[in-house]
Formats: structure tokens, C-alpha cells, sequence
């Protein structure tokens, strides 16, 4: 290995760990509000790869037709919640989010996949379809066991990851797609010409890191977010609804799954479950904040990223296993100073 090999490696580990980052940062977000380890969240990352990949090859993807089924289940379960509690108020709001939203994405999705449109409109409309999946996930399947405990609360999770890889196959087939680049060109940085992509997705991961750090910061419902992580029930007692807060969280996880697939899309091949290993790569990174500390985990992300590149070179065969291997030094070292404290509820 000479100075040129470690930096070209130094430019992957980079990429990848900022992807990491924001998944580590998005899985974190869900857990210290809803208590739900996020498993699917790599999920998120395929759809929005692979429904921009179908745009830009000029097909519909299957996430058209899957968000109005989706869609319609919602407004069914919401339905009978609102018969039993003799109580419509909103309904009407529902029905706009969750069943003329995915119909009208339907209508609109040829035109989407028609000649000529330009790439940032079909990331845009990409968006618009898995996006929306993250808030009815929740509420066709976390919303009526939010009281559970966390593992019955994993093991929904991982019943959902399966159910979806399986519609991703059905969906996208099992080939691998890639997406057109964000931004073309390379610029010369020493020895190694570094793609304009890369800086696009460090650009990109700082513009999110900085937003989500003002929406927490400043807005209303970032305090209410926040008030929901420290104390679920004090948050209730606060006129805080805690299932609003959920429906949230699960809203920007699913947007950044979606951008950061959209982003690794143009420099790697995506298949159907290609989203499971990424995902469970920001799990780590999140494990290195032990699932609350947002800084630890986008620290721990740069690390997995830096150490994943590192091993493709020094033993590919094993790389996936070195990384995987990092949760138990992390995993021992956490339990150490950890206190046992009961679930509040």
C-alpha cells in the first residue's frame, strides 16, 4: 500500500461513513423516541434507490402501486378507530395524506418516468413515494403495540424487514440498478481525483446533520420530539401526543433512508436487499452512541466507514465480518458503566 492506495481508500471509507452517519443518526432518532430499533430502515434506503432507478430507465416503480395499498389500509384502520371512539375529527385529513396523495403519485408517476424530466425532479418525486411509507409503517403496524416492550418491539421489526425485502423482490426484481450521478466531474485533490459525488453526499450529510440540529433546536415540534425522548409519559401529561411524535420520527427516517440510497445509488449497484447490510452497518455506528447519543454515532459511522475500506483492501474476504465484529469490544466496553433502569412504562 502506497500514499495514493490509502487515500483512494480514505475517499471510500469517507463516502461510506457518511451514509452510515446519517442512518446511525436516523435509527437513533427512532429509538429514544419510539423505543423501536429500526430494522427496516434499510429498507427505506433500497425503495428510494431503486425508485429513482426505475424513473431514470423510464419504468414506474412498484412503490407507486405499494403506497396506495398501503395508503387504503391506513384509512381502513384509521376508520375503525375513529368508529370506536365515536369520534371523526381528522378523518378527513387522513384520507388527503393517505389515500389522494398515493392516487395522485400513481397518476403522476408515467409523466415522472416520461423523456426529458430532470433528474432532480424525479429525486424529488422518488421522495414523494417512499416517504410517506415511513408514517403508515407506523401506523398500520408499531401505533397499536407502542406499549409493547422493546424486544416485542424488535421482533416487529424484523417480521416488517422481511415483509418488505420480500415486496422489494416482487417490485424491483432481483437484477441490480444504478442511478444516474447527482453531479459529474472530478477534482483533483493531490495524487487522487475525488468525484464530485462524493462531495455532493458529504455536502448533502452536512445540510441534514445542520438541519435536524435546527429542527431539534427551534421548531416546536423538534421540542416536542426531544421532550418525547427524555420522558414518553411526562410528555403525555404535557399535552404532548406521543403518536404524533412517532409518526414524525418514522417521517424523517424514511426521508433519510431514501436520499441516502438515492445517493450511494450512482456509485454502487443496488438490489433489492442491498439496503439490509447498509442498514445494519448504521446500526453499529449507532451501537458507538449506545443508541442516544447522536455525535458517538455519526463519530462511529466515519470509523465503520474508514475501517470497512480499510479491510476491503488488507482481507475483502472478511470485511463484513470485521465490521460486525466491532459490536462486541463496543458492546462489552458500554456494559461496564451501564445502569439497569425499568421501563417507565
Amino acid at each position: 500500500m502506497d500514499l495514493t492506495i490509502a487515500l483512494i481508500l480514505l475517499q471510500d471509507g469517507i463516502l461510506n461513513g457518511a451514509i452510515y452517519a446519517l442512518l446511525g443518526l436516523a435509527l437513533v432518532l427512532v429509538f429514544v423516541v419510539t423505543r423501536v430499533i429500526l430494522i427496516p430502515q434499510g429498507e427505506f434506503v433500497t425503495f428510494g434507490a431503486l425508485s429513482l432507478a426505475f424513473l431514470a430507465n423510464g419504468r414506474v416503480p412498484g412503490t407507486a402501486h405499494l403506497l396506495v395499498l398501503m395508503g387504503v389500509l391506513v384509512c381502513l384502520a384509521e376508520a375503525v378507530s375513529c368508529w370506536r371512539a365515536r369520534q371523526w375529527r381528522g378523518y378527513g385529513r387522513t384520507l388527503g395524506w393517505a389515500l389522494v396523495l398515493p392516487l395522485v403519485l400513481e397518476a403522476l408517476a408515467p409523466l415522472a418516468a416520461g423523456p426529458d424530466v430532470p433528474l432532480v425532479l424525479r429525486v424529488l418525486f422518488a421522495l414523494a413515494l417512499v416517504v410517506p411509507m415511513g408514517p403508515m409503517i407506523y401506523r398500520l403496524v408499531y401505533q397499536p403495540v407502542e406499549q409493547a416492550s422493546v424486544l416485542v418491539l424488535l421482533i416487529v421489526s424484523v417480521a416488517v424487514h422481511f415483509a418488505l425485502t420480500g415486496l422489494g423482490l416482487l417490485f424491483f426484481g432481483a437484477e441490480g440498478w444504478r442511478t444516474p450521478a447527482l453531479v459529474e466531474g472530478t477534482v483533483q485533490i493531490g495524487p487522487v481525483a475525488w468525484t464530485a459525488q462524493t462531495f455532493a453526499v458529504l455536502a448533502t450529510c452536512a445540510v441534514l446533520i445542520g438541519g435536524l440540529w435546527l429542527f431539534f433546536s427551534r421548531t416546536l415540534y423538534g421540542s416536542a420530539l426531544r421532550a418525547t425522548a427524555v420522558n414518553r409519559r411526562g410528555a403525555r401529561l404535557v399535552g404532548i401526543s406521543t403518536r404524533v411524535a412517532g409518526s414524525l420520527t418514522f417521517t424523517l427516517a424514511a426521508a433519510i433512508g431514501a436520499l441516502s440510497g438515492m445517493l450511494i445509488a450512482a456509485i454502487t449497484t443496488i438490489y433489492y436487499d442491498t439496503g439490509f447490510l447498509i442498514g445494519l452497518k448504521g446500526f453499529v455506528a449507532a451501537i458507538f452512541g449506545g443508541l442516544v447519543s447522536y455525535p458517538a454515532a455519526a463519530a462511529g459511522a466515519l470509523f465503520v466507514g474508514v475501517l470497512e475500506a480499510f479491510s476491503s483492501f488488507w482481507a475483502s474476504p472478511f470485511k463484513e465480518a470485521i465490521v460486525f465484529t466491532l459490536i462486541i469490544p463496543v458492546l462489552l466496553w458500554r456494559s461496564f458503566g451501564s445502569v439497569h433502569l425499568d421501563e417507565e412504562d
